[in-house]
């Protein structure tokens, strides 16, 4: 896929208020400080569409970017660690959570993993709680650059294994790097599938 417009659409603190729902929608989340804003400029092509911020837990709002005038691209707000207080966070959480189980329009949520980390327990919770819940999604392994192939490879078995305990087959995995732009083509080729997949539905 060729990312030929990427435009802001906009900031919405709840389901509510998100724009109308029009189009394929991919979101993406992760912890905090997971490369999350970072990784959506290295796909877009457009170096400051997210806003990168080194302080964790600067996305607060549920962001659409509408991308080739045909789906929409969701930067959802972290969750895990943020200096912010418990009571803001929750209503993050509470916004987050409806959209994801209530967005008709959400294809797929792309959950972005930290490569350099053992499996976190609030990520396996997290991909735990869309299973249960039937919410397609893909894991995302972030800041491969960080690593070399044998520690790469045995950070990913280790999250295999923890999840093959409660899980009978994995979901679909992409390994990326923004400074080596590694996974840019496989995940916009597995969206642009997605949506050719919708059209020959409707």
């Amino acid at each position: 896929m060729i990312i030929s417009s990427a435009t802001f659409v906009k900031s919405s603190p709840t389901l509510k208020e998100c724009p109308p729902a029009s189009g394929p929608e991919f979101g993406f989340i992760g912890r905090s400080n997971v490369g999350k804003s970072s990784l959506i400029n290295m796909l877009t092509g457009w170096s400051k569409l997210a806003k990168i911020s080194g302080e964790p837990g600067k996305t607060r709002t549920i962001n659409h970017f509408l991308i080739n005038e045909s789906w929409y691209l969701v930067d959802l707000p972290g969750y895990g660690y943020a200096k912010v207080p418990v009571s803001l966070r929750e209503k993050w959480v509470n916004a987050t959570r409806e959209y994801i189980l209530k967005r008709e329009t959400l294809v797929c949520l792309f959950v972005l993993l930290d490569s350099r980390l053992r499996p976190q327990k609030s990520d396996i919770e997290f991909m735990e709680y869309l299973g249960l819940r039937q919410v397609p999604f893909a894991r995302v392994f972030t800041k491969s650059d960080k690593l070399g192939i044998p520690d790469l490879e045995k950070s990913i078995r280790q999250y295999d294994k923890e999840m093959l305990i409660k899980w009978e087959s994995l979901p679909a995995t992409f390994i990326t790097s923004v400074k080596d732009r590694t996974g840019r083509v496989e995940i916009l080729d597995y969206i642009e599938e997605s949506v050719n997949n919708l059209s020959k539905q409707i």
